[in-house]
């Protein structure tokens, strides 16, 4: 009999919450104790765009040409494009499955929007940027599903102090999708069942700081101390139902692209490249300015950068920048030298930080599309890179840009049961293991140049 497998993709589940706690979580410990489970490490940068692209089709963000959700566009000071499925020219295992007439079901998988064709059908990304927008494949599958169940919802507003209606929209929104997924599972001609669950990713960065005592903004006695655990609890739930409805021959995989941890605050990178002398400004930025609206004196300046889970340094090379001022000959030097010092940033205490620096050409085998220069993990992605600037101190407590009480973690999670596998094993494994892993599962193709191994 011809196998399945069905993919639960929780977007950010953390191994210390998921492995660790002793939250009542059957559904979750049943597959555990039957299959094969443990951290995930994820790729470099550890963001969801682009890392369950990386799962899904076996090639690293250099291969892909994906370093994050925005990217500078060629060596332009002021322009950029958005990550999207368009930017995706690799194969993903259900392109592989397809050739050989199995069909897939995708539900949420990111980047999905604009939805491209697939030999099954697919329903779009938190991407998409509304249900106003065209987001299945095939195109009338968005009737069927919306006279059924009404607008699908594909992602909240959660950087907002208005927690309550966080948590009421994070809700409204995942019993939207499983509501899809539960009618789409019923469907029997498919061999791949994926789907991603954002909502494990918004109620970490929403809410974070009220389940963890080591959270500098830890607030004991909040209503929402066991928001986190309530979540995974409802998210088991929805698991355990999809269970009953997979057969025998169905084998499971619960997955995430990454992990989280608190986040300690956000350094203000750019703020600490004018003080540096490397950022030279025309004129002072005000509190809050974005990089990209700022004065910048750029026959003066040397490097710049971008804020988010990780930093994007820039440097301002002669010849390939428009007002470069770097030579070439001097770029390796310059950029080395760089990096030196910002691994060498202390804390707002003067504590010791374990900062990373990743030299793209360097670390990627293959670099295509648009990377930055460099690439900081400011003390072990415990900070946040600020992009915006003139706070008038480079350690802020709070996310720059909105509420965000979590970062991202290098090790996600599986938990992989195959009914033909003895299980109750741990081991531990890579993003790029996982589509090796699914096209042995559905006896698909044998694709050359895959780094990861099967897991089974």
């Amino acid at each position: 009999m011809k196998k399945r497998l069905l993919i639960i993709g929780l977007d950010c589940a953390a191994p210390a919450l998921v492995f660790d706690r002793n939250w009542e979580l059957p559904n979750l410990k049943k597959l555990i104790n039957n299959g094969i489970s443990g951290k995930l490490r994820s790729c470099d940068p550890p963001i969801t765009i682009p890392a369950w692209l990386v799962m899904a089709t076996g090639r690293d963000p250099g291969e892909l040409g994906l370093y994050g959700f925005r990217h500078r566009r060629g060596y332009e000071y002021s322009k950029m494009w958005i990550a999207n499925s368009t930017a995706i020219k690799e194969k993903a295992v259900w392109d592989y499955l397809g050739e050989q007439n199995q069909q897939s079901i995708l539900v949420g998988v990111p980047p999905s929007y604009p939805p491209k064709p697939v030999r099954g059908k697919l329903i779009s990304c938190f991407i998409t940027p509304s249900n106003e927008s065209a987001y299945t494949y095939p195109e009338e599958l968005r009737q069927e599903l919306e006279e059924r169940f009404g607008p699908f919802r594909f992602d909240v507003t959660f950087r907002t102090e208005d927690r309550s209606q966080v948590l009421s929209e994070i809700y409204k929104m995942t019993e939207s999708h499983f509501q899809a997924i539960e009618y789409l599972i019923e469907d029997q001609d498919w061999s791949l069942f994926w789907l991603v669950e954002i909502g494990v990713d918004r109620m970490h960065h929403a809410f974070w700081k009220f389940m963890d005592k080591e959270h500098h903004l830890y607030q004991p006695g909040s209503p929402f101390e066991t928001a986190i655990q309530d979540y995974y609890q409802f998210l088991d739930e929805k698991i355990g139902r999809l269970l009953n409805k997979v057969d025998q021959r169905t084998s499971v995989l619960v997955v995430s692209d990454h992990g989280a941890k608190r986040m300690k605050g956000a350094f203000c990178v750019n703020d600490w490249l004018i003080e540096q002398g490397d950022l030279v400004v025309i004129e002072p930025p005000q509190k809050g300015q974005s990089i990209d609206n700022l004065k910048i004196d750029w026959s003066k300046t040397r490097a710049w950068g971008w804020g988010g889970y990780y930093a994007r340094i820039f440097l301002n090379v002669e010849g390939r920048e428009a007002q470069g001022i770097i030579k070439p000959d001097d770029y390796e030097t310059a950029r080395d030298e760089l990096a030196e010092r910002l691994k060498a940033i202390r804390g707002p205490n003067g504590e010791e930080w374990k900062t990373v620096v990743i030299r793209p050409q360097e670390y990627y085998p293959e670099h295509n599309g648009d990377y930055p220069d460099l690439m900081v993990y400011f003390d072990d992605l415990y900070w946040r890179s600020a992009g915006t600037l003139g706070y008038g101190k480079l350690y802020l407590q709070e996310n720059d840009t909105g509420p965000d009480d979590a970062v991202h973690d290098y090790d996600g999670i599986y938990i992989l049961y195959d009914p033909e596998v003895s299980g109750g094993q741990e081991k531990e494994a890579n993003i790029l293991d996982i589509a090796p892993t699914i096209l042995k599962l559905l006896s698909g193709p044998e694709v050359p140049g895959l780094k990861g191994r099967s897991l089974v």
